[in-house]
């Protein structure tokens, strides 16, 4: 009789590697690794021998890059959806798209289960759950770090101790260090120093994309994007697939020194964590597109549209991606991109992007307009009608303030 099969969610680490050795003992599963590439780089190498080794029957690598830049990253970058003011949602626009793919292999390998390593008490135990539910409810998810009566292990060294066991020799050590997250948007750093908020980042020994402003170079760099309908079409003059840019935007801006922030944020399941973001190219990026829709948005677009932004990051980082409300936010979004088009210069220096200058054939901008000398389009005696039934709420309260404390007296 066939063994049912299950398939893992596999980074390589040390923590996914004891799991398979465990789903084979623990539930007697056929295991099929699956390790998206959502641009972590050579963190993919040796990954096959590495499975293989641990107990895994197959290993599927699936490169998902050029779908998360299109489908998860520009959605967000359109939008404008930034959590909390400052975190751009390297992580959280990820896994839904690793968690479509789980499915898809989960279905073409006619898997029961599929398991991650995530743990009980981070936000992506719930984005990777969500996802799956929302697109398999009737696959089996396993979290072992959530399983306390089968998963007895609570340390490095008591993974390093299981795998050796079960005759797994690995090139992983109990040292402790920072635990990253990494894509072709941004890579996150948390533990060591940085559980402790009163102490100040070691960013000699953390940062991996960047330097930090203190060590950009002394003169500025200029940089020029072009957009069509939201999206990046061109770099310094050259054109570029949407990964491409971003790639390129990532040496630009962790050369000199931007997008790195310390954030304490709120998670999902309510407790406060503390981490620090590199996201060099995707904060160039939101700005530059920012900066379009200045010129060419009008005023009470912006305004529903910022409201929506922060809702949109609200839903991505809660891990409710496949929802009609993020379609529904996606829909409006998107219909507002229609004239985002045109040209954004900036200077790069020292952590700072400094604009130099947005072209746009929609701009909504009138030098008239907007000239201190009088145009043709405005009458500066219109003003007065409009301040007069602007202010009329304003004044109609004030008035009967004063009759009442006529009455008092």
């Amino acid at each position: 009789m066939m063994k049912e099969k299950v398939v893992l969610a596999y980074s390589g680490g040390l923590d996914t590697t004891a799991v398979i050795p465990w789903l084979k003992e623990t539930f007697n599963y056929d295991v099929i690794c699956c390790c998206i590439d959502c641009g972590q780089g050579e963190e993919l190498d040796g990954l096959e021998e590495r499975a293989k080794m641990s107990g895994a029957s197959k290993l599927y690598i699936e490169n998902i890059v050029d779908e998360f830049c299109e489908d998860y990253i520009m959605p967000c970058v359109q939008a404008g959806a930034v959590y909390e003011n400052k975190y751009l949602l390297g992580t959280a626009m990820a896994r839904p798209g690793i968690a479509k793919k789980l499915v898809e292999i989960a279905r073409k390998e006619n898997a029961v289960a599929i398991c991650h390593g995530a743990t009980g008490k981070g936000n992506d135990q719930i984005r990777f759950e969500l996802g799956i539910t929302a697109l398999a409810p009737d696959l089996k998810i396993i979290a072992p770090w959530r399983m306390t009566d089968l998963w007895t292990m609570q340390s490095r060294e008591d993974e390093i101790e299981y795998c050796k066991q079960h005759g797994i020799d690995l090139p992983f050590d109990a040292k402790h260090s920072y635990s990253r997250d990494r894509n072709l948007w941004h890579i996150s750093h948390e533990g060591l120093e940085l559980e402790d908020p009163s102490l100040a980042p070691n960013y000699d020994d953390l940062l991996v994309l960047s330097v930090t402003p203190e060590k950009a170079p002394d003169q500025p760099e200029d940089v020029t994007i072009t957009f069509e309908k939201g999206i990046p079409k061109s770099l310094n003059g050259k054109e570029m697939k949407l990964s491409e840019i971003i790639t390129e935007l990532n040496s630009l801006g962790g050369k000199h020194g931007i997008g790195i922030i310390d954030i304490v944020e709120n998670r999902v399941v309510g407790m406060k964590s503390r981490g620090v973001y590199e996201t060099p190219g995707g904060t160039i990026l939101m700005e530059a597109h920012q900066q379009l829709e200045e010129l060419v948005l009008d005023r009470a677009t912006h305004e529903v549209k910022k409201n929506l932004a922060n809702k949109l990051a609200q839903v991505v980082y809660e891990g409710k991606w496949f929802t009609p409300l993020r379609e529904a936010i996606q829909a409006f979004v998107t219909s507002t991109q229609e004239y985002v088009t045109g040209e954004v210069k900036f200077k790069l220096y020292k952590g700072n992007i400094i604009k130099a200058g947005t072209t746009s054939p929609y701009s909504l901008y009138s030098e008239s307009l907007a000239s201190f000398t009088t145009g043709d389009l405005y009458d500066h005696h219109d003003a007065d009608g409009f301040i007069n039934l602007f202010g009329l709420p304003l004044k109609v309260r004030a008035m009967k303030l004063m009759e009442e404390k006529h009455n008092q007296k």
